[in-house]
């Protein structure tokens, strides 16, 4: 079978569940999917329903009790910790709600990180920076610092980190739960255009509008899939 016809990211019968104590939470509840390379997933669904546990399972940041979870064709049940790492610095940018930027480093070297932690060496690192911060028009900006920037372009630079590797799969956490509307319409028609260009995305979001900018809609409720498919209508 062909790297093209194995889904890129395969999900079978996955449960979570979270403690405190004696007290049992089931964050994720008999999740199984499919994401084709290209796709664009929105996750929809109340708050609690299981929406960023899911996302941090297949960001390989939180493991899962049973089930199975297959990246690239690789079953990433039986990963050690390390491994986990270095799969996920190879194949996955993950941008989140709350940009994760470092204050106290430029713009290009929180975009060159993960090609650091990599090895990369000196014009690698330049060369594939610069694209990054060019796909999200912040090139002119790669000498600040991200408090010298507005909400909107911290969330434009945390994009860029999470591209700067080239991943199969750019997992997306409430993209714009921190922006005003424009800037949010902004980060959205940019994602928009990056799976144009072949991104496969898989984004958490809240906001209707901009779950309807994706390709296919999951919509869970109490961590179980309740509905699926291109265009959903939710209430």
């Amino acid at each position: 079978m062909t790297e093209q016809l194995i889904p890129l990211v395969q999900v079978g019968d996955l449960h979570k569940e979270f403690r405190q104590g004696n007290i049992a939470t089931l964050a994720l509840q008999g999740i199984s999917l499919q994401i084709q390379r290209g796709d664009f997933v929105a996750i929809t669904g109340p708050s609690g329903c299981g929406k960023s546990t899911l996302l941090n399972v297949l960001g390989l940041l939180d493991s899962f009790d049973s089930g199975s979870y297959q990246l690239s064709g690789i079953d990433t049940s039986t990963l050690t910790v390390d491994q986990r790492s270095k799969i996920r610095n190879k194949h996955i940018g993950f941008v989140f709600q709350s940009f994760n930027l470092i204050d106290s480093m430029t713009v290009f070297d929180n975009v060159a990180l993960p090609l650091l932690h990599r090895g990369c060496g000196k014009a690698e690192v330049t060369e594939k920076v610069e694209h990054a911060l060019t796909a999200v028009d912040m090139a002119h900006r790669s000498a600040f610092y991200p408090n010298q920037l507005s909400g909107g372009q911290q969330q434009r630079i945390a994009i860029a980190r999470a591209l700067v590797g080239s991943p199969d799969l750019l997992l997306v956490d409430e993209p714009t739960g921190n922006l005003d509307s424009k800037n949010g319409d902004a980060v959205m028609q940019m994602l928009q255009k990056l799976h144009q260009q072949g991104t496969t995305i898989v984004m958490v979001t809240h906001d209707h509008r901009y779950s309807r900018c994706a390709s296919r809609q999951i919509q869970l409720l109490d961590g179980q899939i309740i509905a699926s498919g291109q265009k959903l209508e939710v209430a």
